[in-house]
């Protein structure tokens, strides 16, 4: 069903706002299908959305198999591919099983690939290494692909002279998903890509400081914790891209205490954090994570529920308040 929904949406290209979806479990740890359709549906509705990544960080994909993968497609593409773009992570170590992934995600009906760096790369690369994955996966889809830019500090950052080499050689690389923590190196992609003979689009992946990140003129922006907070995220996008200071600032002001949370060490908790604003607001049943992660503190979920409340989407009680 999911291949026919997505076949409206085969012109498109990675711009705006992309909220990366959530995956929950129940306390055997199977995927809860049920909650996970309501949690599509939930974000779905927000109005100001591009498309909808999912078998991406936000949904655990490092726990799930090959089948689970193709599950969460098929039940994304299901309950929400008749609105949305589906964008399908490409997460594999190895070259040919990225390959098989994405030609997967294409004959289930996604209408774009985000492709994460191979871990091997935190070893060191060259840029023959870089372009041989993407060939690989270009070969194997014609579909359009985002390049996950990680902060260069990790290995599996991309420096400028391959990312320019990727861009020259693959056709298909429409966006990048851009995690570069240095300010300047952010900015320089923006100029450098967006404005291409054939534009590459940057979106913002810095949850921590979007609206700064927005600034500079990214063209859109995918983010786990749009998962939660999309029709903020949404709300900010336009503002800033209607040149709005004054409301950027105040939507900002509410995103604020989020980020401060979900963002804080150890970062690899963000999304388990997520899912507990989620059962505190209401709109998941429980917080379960797969191993190696665990459940996180009830301290830290305090914590999460005052930056609800300062966030504006929790009364005092602990009651869900309308956005505002």
């Amino acid at each position: 069903m999911a291949h026919f929904k997505a076949a409206r949406f085969k012109d498109f290209v990675p711009q705006g706002v992309i909220p990366a979806v959530l995956l929950p479990f129940h306390d055997d740890l199977t995927i809860d299908e049920p909650s996970f359709r309501s949690h599509l549906r939930d974000v779905a509705a927000v109005d100001g959305l591009s498309a909808v990544t999912i078998n991406a960080h936000s949904t655990e994909v490092a726990s799930c198999t090959s089948d689970e993968q193709s599950r969460v497609l098929d039940i994304a593409g299901d309950e929400i591919g008749d609105r949305l773009p589906l964008i399908h992570g490409i997460w594999a170590d190895g070259s040919l099983e990225a390959a098989r992934i994405a030609k997967r995600a294409q004959a289930g009906g996604a209408s774009a690939l985000l492709v994460f760096p191979p871990a091997p790369f935190t070893l060191g690369q060259t840029a023959d290494m870089a372009l041989a994955h993407f060939k690989a996966i270009a070969s194997a889809s014609d579909l359009p692909l985002i390049v996950f830019q990680y902060p260069l500090a990790t290995g599996q950052g991309y420096p400028a002279a391959t990312l320019t080499r990727l861009l020259d050689e693959i056709p298909t690389i429409r966006a990048i998903k851009d995690w570069s923590q240095s300010v300047p190196q952010h900015e320089a992609h923006v100029r450098m890509l967006q404005s291409r003979k054939q534009p590459v689009n940057v979106l913002s992946t810095n949850s921590a400081w979007l609206m700064s990140s927005l600034v500079l003129g990214c063209n859109g922006l995918l983010s786990g914790s749009g998962s939660v907070i999309a029709d903020l995220q949404a709300r900010l996008f336009r503002a800033v891209t209607a040149n709005d200071l004054a409301e950027a600032r105040r939507l900002n002001d509410r995103i604020h205490p989020l980020m401060g949370v979900f963002y804080a060490d150890p970062f690899v908790d963000m999304h388990n954090r997520m899912k507990e604003a989620l059962v505190l607001l209401g709109r998941l049943p429980r917080a379960v994570v797969r191993p190696p992660l665990v459940k996180i503190s009830e301290p830290e979920i305090a914590r999460i529920r005052e930056a609800l409340v300062a966030a504006g989407l929790l009364d005092e009680s602990g009651k869900r308040r309308e956005a505002a």
